[in-house]
């Protein structure tokens, strides 16, 4: 078990292990290549001198706006190291969304990755306390300072690549405590503003000393960081790995991923359940190419429903029938992930059972997760040696749980966060009592509301069942969890994204995303001609073949909780547009403001309808 008190700690493990492979990067033929430890431990130390130069002190906050490079972790570690505390910023948000986080934030220096994100900010740079932008990427623009320039010293100093080390940079680092604040979050807001979340060292650190524990990883292993490090999950996950001396390869763009998964083959994948979600359906469009494909898939996947719950437990069904679906069907899965992994994890948002099954089915086994941004993340997991699908599994040594009467998760320990970053101070340091506020979230005795609806059965597994505020009440006072149905819609090839709408109303109504490149397909089978989206959506063969979905899902719900109509819409929601969150869940407000009208439709005649 590791024994971490700050994220420093997690620095010096780098600096400590002397491997030739602490981190693999791509230089710019394409080609993975290895920083060292000692490397590492020096670009840390330069870029940490360079703030320290500018006059950031403890406290002081340093903001990333980057895609996942190596930068972005040496620019972490370099400002953890100084006590500073960072701010990761999505490098997906627009200019109008970033520029208030930076004012609210108070940071004075951010660290941007490409010229595109040093413009989204240079022209509102006054309405920040902004006093230095970093550019990470080697051109040079008026304005903005060079990573590179940061970390010259270091690639011609003759202790680079040895072991040799900075007795006053140790010292420094090591002075910071558990209770320094470590970052300021701001959450995604999928039904209202950002909130700044700020977690300390030690909320953190001792998060990370339990979250994978009894996976068993070692230097051996190797992992791909693609999901955003802006985002609590992928950079507990870093830190984590780090911490087991783990190899991390940096993927900055998710179109990327399939690429790097073959090069890598990493031993773990971590990624968000709409990443799963895709990945299913591209096999399942790959397997509908032909009759013969379609029925070997088929097949191959009815086979592997009777073996899942081995799957589950870790274990390797001995049928022959099994070993045969596995050599012709499953093991082509498998390498699309790079052929080696020996754990796929899932967190961010509820993975959904039918997905866990359908996985399950194809000889891969899914460990689910939870965790929120106040909880520094981890909750709770399934672990190799304890996993129950359709559960986000046990929680972790250091959580305490119990539920509410009214089924809201109650948590406390020490990786429960500090409070939130009032908006009224962005002055002075940040570690002032007038800069926190967690009343409204944390009671007398130490709870915290997560907002989330579950049960922990009595094995001691924790089921989640959505999010408290997006329960929907219906007119008649049922409520309707709408995560899991949308989860059992999203679970055809055909549905791209769902949203169930219908609070206060009578009965629930859908709104549909297809997966158009599916569904183009499945016209061009049925010889259905449609000059665009709007016409596509609209066809009554369609519009009947989603009628079929939806009946098919609602035959597995309660009477109060079927959809009775639905819309398709012809868009893809997507993060650029809007309706998803960096961790591409859905942006409630954003869906049913941009829809009110087709939302207003379900119920024109409501006052009347018996449905």
């Amino acid at each position: 078990m590791l024994h971490l008190e700050t994220l420093n700690d997690v620095f010096f493990t780098i600096a400590d292990s002397r491997r030739d492979r602490a981190m693999l990067v791509q230089d710019p033929t394409g080609a993975w290549q290895p920083f060292s430890s000692s490397q590492v431990y020096q670009r840390v130390r330069a870029v940490a001198a360079a703030l320290r130069a500018w006059g950031i002190a403890k406290g002081d906050r340093v903001a990333i706006l980057a895609e996942n490079r190596w930068e972005w972790a040496v620019a972490d570690f370099a400002s953890l190291a100084i006590g500073a505390v960072d701010v990761p910023i999505y490098p997906t948000l627009l200019a109008e969304q970033i520029v208030p986080l930076l004012a609210d934030s108070g940071a004075r220096v951010l660290f941007v990755s490409t010229r595109a994100q040093f413009e989204k900010i240079a022209p509102h740079r006054d309405a920040t306390a902004l006093e230095h932008i970093v550019l990470m990427d080697p051109e040079p623009i008026p304005g903005a300072e060079n990573f590179s320039s940061l970390i010259a010293k270091t690639e011609t100093r003759p202790d680079t690549k040895t072991s040799q080390r900075d007795s006053a940079f140790d010292n420094e680092a090591r002075q910071i405590q558990p209770t320094d604040l470590a970052t300021l979050i701001y959450t995604s807001g999928t039904t209202g503003e950002p909130k700044g979340v700020l977690l300390t060292h030690g909320n953190i650190a001792c998060n990370v000393n339990h979250s994978l524990d009894e996976f068993g990883l070692n230097s051996t292993d190797s992992c791909i960081s693609f999901l955003p490090l802006s985002h609590i999950t992928a950079r507990h996950l870093d830190y984590a790995l780090y911490a087991k001396d783990v190899t991390v390869a940096y993927c900055p763009a998710f179109d990327k991923l399939p690429q790097t998964l073959t090069a890598i083959r990493p031993t773990v994948l971590v990624a968000v359940p709409r990443v799963f979600e895709k990945i299913r359906q591209v096999a399942q469009q790959r397997a509908a190419e032909s009759a013969i494909k379609r029925t070997l898939f088929n097949w191959a996947l009815r086979t592997g429903q009777k073996h899942r719950d081995l799957i589950a437990a870790g274990k390797t069904p001995s049928s022959l029938s099994w070993k045969l679906a596995n050599t012709l069907v499953y093991k082509k899965l498998s390498a699309g992930f790079g052929g080696r992994i020996r754990y796929h994890i899932s967190g961010g948002a509820p993975l959904g059972l039918d997905t866990a099954h359908w996985f399950a089915s194809a000889g891969i086994r899914i460990l689910e997760g939870y965790g929120l941004t106040e909880t520094s993340p981890v909750i709770a997991i399934n672990t190799p040696n304890a996993n129950r699908m359709g559960s986000v599994g046990k929680p972790l040594p250091n959580v305490e749980c119990r539920i509410a009467q009214d089924g809201e998760l109650l948590v406390r320990g020490p990786s429960i966060f500090s409070g939130y970053w009032k908006s009224a101070v962005t002055t002075g340091a940040i570690d002032s009592a007038a800069a926190i506020d967690s009343a409204a979230a944390i009671d007398k005795d130490g709870w915290f509301a997560t907002g989330d609806i579950g049960h922990i059965d009595p094995d001691g597994f924790l089921f989640i069942t959505d999010r408290k505020k997006e329960l929907l009440k219906t007119s008649g006072g049922k409520l309707i969890a709408p995560q899991p149905i949308e989860n059992k819609l999203k679970a055809n090839l055909l549905v791209g994204n769902a949203a169930v709408v219908g609070d206060r109303h009578k009965f629930a109504s859908a709104l549909i995303a297809p997966n158009f490149p599916a569904l183009e397909t499945w016209t061009k089978e049925h010889n259905i001609a449609a000059t665009n989206r709007s016409d596509l959506v609209n066809h009554p063969r369609v519009l009947a073949e989603y009628q079929a979905i939806i009946d098919k899902v609602n035959a597995t719900l309660a009477n109060f909780e079927t959809i009775k109509r639905f819309r398709l819409v012809p868009d893809e929601w997507s993060l650029d547009s809007g309706e998803l969150t960096p961790s591409l869940k859905l942006r409630r407000r954003v869906i049913t403001q941009k829809y009110a009208h087709e939302i207003a439709d379900f119920y024109a005649d409501e006052s009347t309808s018996k449905r």
